[in-house]
């Protein structure tokens, strides 16, 4: 076969694949309507990467890593096709600017691994625009950014820095800090970057009702939480220094700060799931009017119980999370930030993740009234004892088998795993405050109801403590401590309908 043959018949295979190319495009056309019609982005990395691994183990051995290159820039091609036409059909606008019809605005938070948030709930009590979680890979990053269905994005670890190179502009906030945590479409289609943790971290400050002018202050954190927080307190006069894990000032010299008035932990330390830890003990600081701790699940971690011990006071990171979240709201749709809404949302959000725990003696209604509790709130309810049961076999046999003190253990891992969750209604066993390890367990998640009960109303079946002694002698052990726990009190001596509305009106629910 001469050359000129050869050509002729690769040009034969050339024709065939333009006009396999140009039914390909268009199908990616109709992919990018649908994509714009539902709000879903162009890229979606996880079928690419399957498409090439299914087209390499397709491939005539030897042609493997060309096979791979080809259909990569096809879906490069492919991607740019649909942005084309998805920013022909809908100039890229505001949410709150007016316009021809279009989907709802494409809004949400950015990170690489988000697990839970708690974002897309205050966005949702905040504007009327769709919010979703974007969980994008470092080599998505670019592509994922010129998705122009997206309106507006917030931004968090490990981008709050990456995306600046993507901002066609910045806000001064966001400049000085060089970090940008929240992202806003331009009407010319490029970003606008702006930094609303300087704003949520103010709102905290004001919200703590501390004045950190003239006072030293020590930041807990070198990250760009902690260059935030740094920043903002100096602007409002705080002599501030930022402690890490080494330069001049780290965990290792802290008396040398033993003066300080204001502490605040920008670290993750504590933070759900590793609920308990904490970066420092407060002992060597016997100056602090205020310890600020941005986390906010739990809703008190141990260094905010230390200070609530010790008698200092003491604000979580709930408000500013909704400060920040309600500035990032305004500049998505265009508005302004009521510190009301900001306040009401924060109220709202706190009532509805916080545990409600039910301490009280032995077959006080705990578990009737939790079950109860949960059902006209829509949450679920959690028995300590029927889990110690489900996993230990009946409390009778254990106490028989390991004792009291076995038993308190059993109980204590129980309410660790139970007092880390949050929005449960939680159902403790009667003997639960004996053990002073418990309280920080319930209060860091939890408000704590003492449900009180008439003792000639208190059962005495299958509870082996009830058994062995007077019931009035175990009440005027324990009657001290139930106090200790809770938070409130409320009678349970009428109807459980009764009680729940109790509860529900001394909760503020």
């Amino acid at each position: 076969m001469t050359l000129e043959e050869l050509r002729k018949e690769i040009d034969s295979i050339d024709h065939q694949l333009l006009a396999l190319f140009a039914a390909r495009m268009e199908v990616s056309a109709r992919i990018a309507a649908f994509k714009r019609e539902q709000g879903l982005a162009v890229r979606d990395g996880g079928r690419e990467r399957q498409k090439l691994r299914e087209i390499a183990e397709a491939c005539p051995p030897g042609l493997e890593e060309e096979a791979k290159r080809l259909w990569s820039l096809l879906f490069e091609l492919s991607r740019g096709h649909q942005q084309r036409l998805m920013e022909e059909a809908a100039a890229p606008q505001r949410c709150g600017e007016a316009a021809a019809p279009r989907p709802p605005c494409r809004c949400g938070l950015l990170g690489r691994r988000l697990g839970h948030s708690y974002s897309p709930e205050i966005h949702r009590r905040l504007g009327d625009y769709e919010y979703r979680l974007y969980e994008v890979e470092p080599e998505e990053l670019a592509d994922f950014l010129a998705d122009p269905t997206l309106a507006g994005l917030n931004v968090t670890i490990p981008y709050k820095k990456e995306v600046v190179p993507f901002c066609a502009s910045l806000s001064e906030t966001a400049r000085r800090l060089g970090s940008v945590n929240t992202l806003v479409r331009r009407q010319d289609g490029r970003w606008h970057g702006d930094n609303t943790d300087a704003f949520g971290f103010a709102h905290m400050m004001k919200k703590s009702g501390i004045d950190p002018r003239g006072k030293k202050a020590l930041v807990l954190g070198s990250g760009g939480a902690g260059v935030t927080v740094a920043a903002v307190l100096r602007e409002l006069g705080a002599s501030v220094t930022t402690i890490s894990r080494s330069g001049p000032d780290h965990y290792g010299n802290l008396e040398r700060h033993a003066d300080a008035a204001l502490l605040v932990n920008a670290t993750p330390v504590g933070m759900y799931p590793q609920n308990g830890a904490a970066p420092l003990s407060l002992a060597g600081f016997p100056a602090l009017i205020g310890v600020l701790d941005l986390i906010y699940n739990p809703a008190r971690t141990a260094l905010l119980l230390e200070a609530e011990r010790r008698g200092i006071p003491h604000l979580d990171g709930l408000p500013m999370l909704v400060a920040q979240a309600a500035r990032s709201s305004a500049l998505f749709a265009g508005g302004a930030v009521e510190e009301q809404t900001i306040d009401a949302v924060e109220r709202a959000l706190r009532r509805s993740m916080e545990n409600i725990v039910l301490v009280g003696m032995p077959g006080c209604g705990k578990s009737t009234i939790a079950a109860l509790l949960a059902k006209r709130l829509g949450r679920e309810a959690a028995d300590a004892d029927d889990l110690i049961t489900e996993r230990h076999g009946p409390i009778p046999a254990l106490f028989a088998a390991e004792g009291e003190a076995g038993f308190r253990r059993r109980e204590t891992e129980v309410l660790a795993e139970l007092g880390r969750r949050s929005s449960l209604v939680i159902a403790t066993g009667g003997g639960a405050v004996t053990r002073e390890e418990n309280y920080p367990l319930l209060h860091q998640n939890g408000r704590i109801v003492w449900l009180r009960r008439p003792l000639e109303l208190l059962p005495t079946d299958g509870r082996p403590l009830s058994q062995a002694g007077e019931l009035a002698k175990m009440y005027e052990r324990r009657s001290p401590l139930y106090q200790r726990f809770a938070d409130c009190t409320v009678d349970n001596d009428a109807a459980p309908e009764e009680t729940v509305r109790r509860i529900l009106e001394v909760l503020a629910l």
